[in-house]
């Protein structure tokens, strides 16, 4: 398993607690690093000042020694000078004669360029003839009135310890500074990822239970309050998502129950003539054959109906196409003037393409005709107008009272009136969902002219026009 997989297999605290640990850990590595070359060119530009300093000190108290080394002399004993260096002459021949410390430096080319005044003062490292480090500063000097260099070194021991010891302790700082960004990641880990294990256990216990009225603390605004709140809308929509559905079957069970009861009892009627040889009577056996056909095909509307509303809200039924609503909600006249054959149709369409499906909408502009066939007075005038995307259907009925009109849309309300009449209670529902689904509304009104009757508009907004060569999509008549 390579590194990078290993990683993502940890868990997500100890993912966190790790890189927080090698974040600082760099962090105080990098800090260590350069606090430690920084110390390190500090010291060393103090030790290049105090060569300088000290071959400013030096220069003259250096003359009489330097003479001797010149002639060739050997030099007598004296009195150490407190200055802490080494020092030595450098002639032009490469010759040179020690001044004082404990040990000689070796010439080198730069000393010979400072000596025959080819370059100027020079600084570098270098070794003593006993094998310690030193720090060279090499400048030209006139001794006895000749051309020479003089060479003054200090060892680098004088900063080589405290870096030594600087090194120890920022190496201990960061051993340290990483086990506490250690110890200090996990806390924080546990702490901020202690609300996703609420969430956690939250889901876990609704995965287990069922329980969808579980919520979680969402104090604060801050990712994981975000996130608690997104958990509780969630579970929220679920929950009357639930609701809804339990409520659907409970309708539907009690919408099914009539007929079904209707058409066992006639069934059993006709069954039971059959069984014992007892005709009924040519009346009654067509009034229960009727009966039989109006139930069957009742229950078959309430169907399709709940296969309709069965349908995600986000699901289209299908392919979305610009299609003309004047020509669909002509053809749905001509099906609702066969419904109601004692009716007068007054329609006014003007031409106006939308974007849906065509069955979809046909059916929803049937459900509004069969409304008003269903309450329209015998002999009475049902009028149709489309204007601009408003379809608006009038009829000259009793009309709906105030209170009833905002439950009109819900899925088997009926209002006391029409609770003798055919139907389901789903069809407005379905209006109203096929309307929102092409992106309009669907309402339902008292007449505008203070008449009688009820006026039920749908709005559906505007497509592009399809050009002539591609025919708008016209329903199956």
């Amino acid at each position: 398993m390579s590194p990078t997989a290993r990683f993502r297999a940890l868990p997500l605290r100890s993912r966190l607690a790790l890189l927080v640990t090698v974040a600082v850990a760099l962090a105080v590595a990098a800090v260590a690093a350069v606090s430690w070359v920084m110390v390190r060119a500090q010291l060393r530009d103090q030790l290049d000042s105090s060569l300088r300093a000290t071959n400013a000190e030096a220069q003259a108290n250096q003359v009489f020694r330097a003479l001797n080394c010149v002639s060739g002399n050997a030099l007598p004993e004296r009195p150490a000078n407190n200055l802490s260096a080494q020092v030595q002459i450098v002639l032009p021949d490469g010759g040179h004669c020690w001044v004082d410390g404990k040990g000689t430096l070796p010439v080198s080319t730069p000393d010979l360029e400072v000596a025959q005044r080819r370059r100027g003062a020079v600084l570098y490292d270098a070794t003593t003839s006993d094998g310690v480090a030193v720090r060279v500063y090499t400048q030209p000097a006139l001794l006895d009135g000749r051309a020479a260099a003089l060479s003054v070194a200090k060892p680098l021991a004088d900063i080589d310890k405290p870096l030594y010891t600087l090194a120890w302790v920022l190496l201990l700082v960061c051993g340290v500074g990483v086990v506490g960004a250690g110890a200090a990641g996990l806390w924080v880990a546990r702490t901020g990822l202690r609300p996703v294990d609420e969430l956690t256990d939250a889901v876990e216990h609704i995965a287990r239970t069922e329980d969808l009225t579980v919520r979680i603390p969402d104090e604060g605004d801050d990712e994981i309050a975000r996130l608690s709140r997104s958990f509780n809308s969630m579970t929220a929509a679920l929950a009357s998502s639930q609701d809804r559905q339990a409520q659907l079957i409970a309708d539907a069970g009690h919408e099914l129950r009539t007929p079904l009861t209707s058409l066992r009892t006639n069934i059993e009627l006709l069954a039971r003539s059959e069984e014992t040889g007892r005709a009924i009577p040519p009346d009654d056996r067509r009034e229960l054959l009727a009966s039989v056909k109006a139930q069957m095909t009742e229950l078959a509307s309430l169907i399709g109906d709940l296969q309709e509303l069965s349908r995600p809200d986000a699901a289209s039924p299908g392919p979305l196409q610009v299609v003309a609503l004047h020509e669909i909600t002509g053809a749905a006249l001509s099906r609702a003037r066969l419904r109601g054959p004692e009716l007068r149709f007054d329609s006014d369409l003007a031409p106006w393409y939308v974007r849906g499906e065509a069955a979809a909408l046909e059916r929803a502009v049937v459900n509004v005709l069969d409304n008003a066939v269903k309450f329209s007075p015998p002999g009475g005038a049902v009028e149709v107008t489309l204007r601009a995307g408003e379809l608006t259907v009038r009829d000259h009925g009793p009309g709906i009272p105030a209170e009833d009109l905002p439950h009109v849309f819900e899925r088997f309300w009926r209002s006391p009136s029409a609770r003798a009449l055919p139907g389901s209670g789903l069809g407005l529902s379905i209006v109203a969902r096929t309307a929102a689904r092409a992106g309009g509304s669907a309402e339902l009104r008292a007449a505008a002219d203070g008449g009688p009757g009820t006026e039920a508009v749908l709005r559906i907004p505007g497509a592009p026009t399809p050009p002539p060569s591609e025919p708008s999509v016209v329903p199956d008549q």
